[in-house]
């Protein structure tokens, strides 16, 4: 398996050896009493003499004869803990189990950490009863607080969630992606675009010419995209500049599909002199332009540090970017914890961790917030489950906070290793890697149906493209979605320059303003009121930007009033600011504010409703600052309708403020 990138990769049995094989080094340093002996002559030398074969590497013949010394002395743990120990080694973890439980119902004080060696082969053979007793027979015998006291009592509480877990099993049926997307190889972190037109992923390749990798294995980018049928194309390795002989992996990419984050490893001190990194794994972004990558540029040291970064999550907001990086602490073991960066006057902030909530005392890995910005996903060793990493949730407060994470339940989570987990923006399903039988190689692509309660909040999306509304060229213009309640930027990026096409997120809900604009032309808006109860639609759009001309017109259709009223509305302050940065910033601007209505009442009554809307919009941008000889207003009442009158659809774009450039 891949070195740093891809290390929470690692296949479940190896994991496994790999721990089981550290707990009984553990033990393996405890001072055993003498009644781990035998009084029997010929018994101690055989022992003495399986030690030494055992000193030696000669393993077959150690194992004769530790276990001629047990059949002369059948209580002879001292015996049978070299016996098990080298078991665990070869990875014989039945055999090893075998002459533990000898061992634990001859004398469970003999060395009682082996206990724990047993509850945890009990966890990942998935017998959390027969495990959840093995750490309950530790914690009568161990005083309180003494070596492996916490690890017990932790690992008891998983075993009692994960029997619950067992007992309530959440809908999983998991769907390969197919010989087009997986491969002999392994294919894992996967990440999409909001429109679920491409799924990108990192897959572990053979390179035995590689000079920057001395073990003959290469880590890429491989990309796919979605048929007209719904199925996935063939998956293809884009190639340079985002590619190159270093280990790329653990991408992220924007909602729109413009930007890719993502981990490039020196792992043996090789930057080349245009991927120069400050530690041994850094975050790089690449930036699309129609169809071509830019080179990858270092995100630098506010978000790279000495240590290792990797695992990013580019959040639907375009501002806010979660990772992992990995400490080491005074044993030079390295902790992961969760951290986030956000953009502020153009620049990354200094990272900073996620609360002690989400970050445990042991390591979090594969974090991704979904573009609802409210629901956090990320596996963790160090929070209650059902085996060595579990997958968790966690959602927004109201303040701001991160809820208590919850376990995404069995069999989501296993008692192996779960993380590369990845959901879809509509909320539907999941996506993850997984070595399960019946897949095209090692570590495939899998999706599922995520169960409701484990769901984000809804989002659909507005795509399209910005042109100039005279000769249609393609605009790169900047947009911001806006929530109307709070005035707060819920997204912001920028159209693509050779083409035009945006894609902004939209989460159901709230009412969000969203506004396109682009030096030297009037900007434009749009008005989204998405409700959580409703199939969402998703919107397409061609926004056109009108240059700065007399007689052009924008409806201001984020300016709101109250049925026949004229005062405005708190969500209108979102437009009405633009409005004035517009004036602002292009001093000789004049403008006439002109208010129209319906034909419902009469003429006389929506003549003098429609004059009363604009003159509130003309008192708000005198009272913003704005000369009023810059500014008239004027009510039209119904006489000019831009719909049919007929219908409420009609009826509700005829009733609308808007303003027209005089000068």
């Amino acid at each position: 398996m891949a070195h740093v990138i891809a290390n929470a990769q690692v296949f479940e049995h190896s994991m496994r050896k790999a721990l089981l094989l550290l707990l009984l080094v553990v033990a393996s340093t405890l001072t055993f009493a003498q009644r781990g002996g035998s009084t029997d002559k010929k018994a101690s030398k055989l022992y003495e003499e399986g030690r030494q074969h055992k000193r030696f590497g000669r393993v077959e013949v150690a194992e004769s004869t530790f276990l001629l010394a047990i059949e002369r002395d059948t209580l002879y743990l001292d015996a049978m803990y070299e016996l098990s120990n080298m078991y665990m080694q070869q990875g014989r973890v039945a055999d090893t189990k075998h002459w533990l439980e000898k061992m634990v119902r001859q004398d469970p004080t003999y060395a009682s950490s082996l206990i724990i060696t047993l509850a945890l082969i009990e966890q990942q053979e998935e017998d959390f009863a027969q495990a959840l007793k093995y750490y309950e027979q530790y914690l009568s015998i161990a005083p309180e607080g003494s070596n492996n006291w916490l690890v017990a009592k932790r690992g008891a509480a998983s075993c009692e969630f994960a029997v619950w877990a067992m007992e309530h099993p959440v809908p999983f049926d998991p769907q390969n992606l197919g010989e087009k997307v997986n491969s002999a190889d392994d294919e894992y972190f996967p990440a999409m675009t909001a429109d679920e037109q491409l799924l990108i992923f990192t897959r572990e390749i053979a390179a035995p010419n590689n000079p920057y990798s001395p073990d003959g294995l290469d880590e890429d980018f491989f990309f796919t995209e979605k048929l007209d049928d719904g199925t996935w194309g063939k998956a293809y390795n884009p190639g340079p500049p985002i590619n190159s002989p270093w280990r790329e992996g653990a991408p992220t990419i924007s909602p729109d599909g413009k930007y890719i984050i993502f981990t490039i490893c020196d792992l043996y001190g090789q930057y080349g002199p245009d991927k120069q990194g400050f530690g041994s794994c850094d975050l790089f972004v690449s930036v699309r332009n129609g169809k071509t990558w830019s080179k990858p540029i270092n995100m630098g040291q506010t978000i790279n540090s000495r240590n290792w970064e990797s695992q990013p999550c580019f959040a639907a907001d375009g501002k806010t970017l979660f990772f992992v990086r990995g400490r080491y602490n005074h044993e030079h073991d390295r902790l992961d914890d969760v951290f986030y960066s956000e953009i502020i006057n153009g620049k990354w902030s200094k990272a900073q961790p996620l609360p002690d909530n989400i970050n445990s005392p042991e390591d979090e890995e594969s974090v991704f917030l979904h573009p609802d910005g409210k629901t956090l996903y990320f596996s963790s060793r160090g929070h209650i489950g059902l085996g060595m990493m579990d997958i968790f949730m966690s959602r927004k407060q109201d303040d701001g906070s991160w809820g208590d994470p919850v376990n995404l339940g069995y069999p989501i989570n296993t008692s192996g290793h779960e993380n590369s987990f990845f959901v879809s923006a509509n909320g539907k399903y999941a996506i993850i890697a997984s070595n399960r039988e019946g897949g095209y190689g090692k570590l495939d692509l899998y999706s599922f149906e995520l169960p409701k309660h484990l769901r984000p909040q809804p989002v659909t999306y507005l795509k399209g493209i910005i042109r100039d509304a005279d000769d249609k060229r393609p605009l790169e213009a900047s947009f911001k979605l806006i929530n109307l309640s709070t005035g707060d930027t819920v997204a912001s990026a920028t159209s693509d320059q050779e083409t035009g096409a945006f894609l902004v997120v939209l989460p159901s809900g709230e009412n969000y303003a969203l506004m396109a604009e682009k030096g030297g032309y009037l900007y434009h808006s749009e008005n989204f009121t998405l409700n959580l109860e409703e199939e969402l639609t998703t919107y397409k759009k061609t926004i056109d930007l009108q240059p700065i001309a007399s007689g052009r017109s924008v409806v201001l259709k984020n300016v709101f009033f109250d049925t026949d009223k004229f005062v405005l509305k708190p969500e209108s302050k979102t437009e009405l600011a633009k409005l004035t940065q517009l004036m602002e910033d292009n001093p000789e601007l004049r403008i006439e504010i002109s208010g129209h209505t319906d034909n419902q009442g009469s003429p006389g009554t929506n003549q003098l409703l429609s004059e009363n809307r604009a003159k509130a919009v003309y008192t708000y941008l005198y009272g913003a600052g704005i000369d009023e000889d810059r500014m008239q207003y004027k009510g039209h009442g119904q006489t000019h309708p831009i719909a049919d009158n007929t219908t409420p659809e009609g009826r509700a774009l005829n009733r609308r403020t808007e303003f027209m450039v005089v000068d």
